[in-house]
């Protein structure tokens, strides 16, 4: 049962990001083609996840970026039916965007 007050709008506040991660951090393959299960250990694995909103105070990210953290430093909430994260700024360890310059030689 929905109602008017689980569609109201969200601000996010300070330093916060809201982030999705994509479907594509579950099953992997190697470079050799073996196929890695979602539920495989890996040590300290950072995320990639695009940015939905953001709050006042960031300065690194806007939304529709790509951030990349670890899994460690977040929050979950459901938003709407849909499942998202809650970061910190200072929790993100590197921006993927169109409007950064090429300084770095890195792409993805």
């Amino acid at each position: 049962m929905s109602s008017d007050r689980d569609k109201l709008p969200i601000k996010m506040l300070n330093d916060r990001l809201l982030v999705r991660v994509g479907r594509d951090d579950g099953e992997r393959r190697s470079n050799g083609g073996i196929l890695i299960p979602a539920t495989a250990q890996m040590a300290k694995r950072l995320v990639w996840a695009e940015v939905v909103a953001v709050g006042p105070n960031v300065r690194a990210a806007e939304a529709e970026d790509r951030v990349l953290f670890s899994p460690d430093d977040r929050y979950e909430v459901e938003v709407q039916g849909e499942d998202l994260i809650m970061l910190r700024e200072r929790d993100i360890h590197a921006v993927a965007a169109e409007r950064i310059e090429a300084s770095t030689g890195l792409y993805l």
